[in-house]
């Protein structure tokens, strides 16, 4: 018997056997975890990078959001009007008087029918009060001229200024030019003082009794003097011309949309 061709084979009968398990069966215990890990690892990487590209994006908004907000800060600087915004609406003055119109005739009634001056119920019923009131502490107030219309305004303004060899800013310095005067309204009064008529109409009324009393009293009545020294709208000062502001209607119509206060009254 030949002894050593047998005894050969057990040496390499473990090298034979793996030799014999197929190759595809022999990768496959390697080969599942790297399927198994990639995927995890994927998934772990898309969250890490996500939440840095948030990151990086909050920086980035923190680090530009100041700025674009100082930026537009500044953008209402440059476009501002250097034009006042409390101007007087001068497009719509004439010679630095206001457009008022008309009282309806169904709305104006006599105050001292003796003389026919004529005002709104509401104004004329508060004058009579402080005509009353002024009576009560020995001071006469004397109404001058009322309501006035557009074609009354129209006489005052043109003829009376040619009379006087005025010219229209001149003219306008006293009297409004037409479709420009409060008296218009029906809620302005010119006043003089019964004991001291040589004032009527007189920047010189402001030391009478009676322009004292308006001073000290007239509010209560809800009247006030219309252009007094230093007037917003540039008016030449008239103690006698005094207005009505009592009601919704006179103080839209007086001051809506025309950015003036009630100017102080000089003492």
């Amino acid at each position: 018997m030949n002894k050593a061709g047998f005894s050969g084979k057990p040496q390499n009968s473990s090298n034979d056997l793996g030799d014999d398990i197929p190759v595809a069966v022999r990768d496959t215990p390697v080969a599942a975890p790297k399927i198994w890990l990639q995927p995890r690892i994927i998934f772990i990487g898309g969250i890490a990078g996500f939440v840095l590209l948030a990151l990086i994006s909050s920086f980035l908004f923190f680090v530009t959001a100041p700025k674009k907000t100082a930026d537009s800060q500044l953008l209402p600087a440059t476009s501002t009007p250097t034009t006042p915004t409390t101007s007087n609406n001068s497009s719509d003055t004439v010679l630095g008087h206001f457009p008022y119109p008309e009282a309806p005739e169904s709305e104006l009634v006599t105050i001292f029918a003796n003389r026919g001056i004529r005002m709104r119920k509401a104004a004329a019923q508060k004058f009579e009060e402080m005509v009353a009131a002024a009576r009560g502490s020995g001071v006469i107030l004397v109404p001058i001229s009322g309501f006035r219309s557009i074609k009354d305004q129209e006489q005052l303004f043109f003829a009376v200024g040619a009379q006087r060899n005025q010219t229209p800013a001149e003219r306008a310095a006293l009297s409004a030019p037409p479709g420009h005067s409060e008296h218009h309204t029906g809620y302005a009064v010119d006043v003089g003082d019964g004991a001291v008529p040589a004032t009527n109409l007189q920047t010189n009324f402001d030391n009478t009794k009676a322009y004292r009393w308006l001073q000290a009293n007239a509010a209560r009545f809800s009247f006030e003097m219309s252009f007094p020294k230093d007037n917003a709208q540039g008016v030449s000062y008239e103690p006698w011309h005094w207005r009505f502001v009592g009601d919704r209607n006179s103080l839209e119509m007086f001051y809506k949309a025309r950015n003036l206060k009630p100017a102080k009254i000089s003492p």
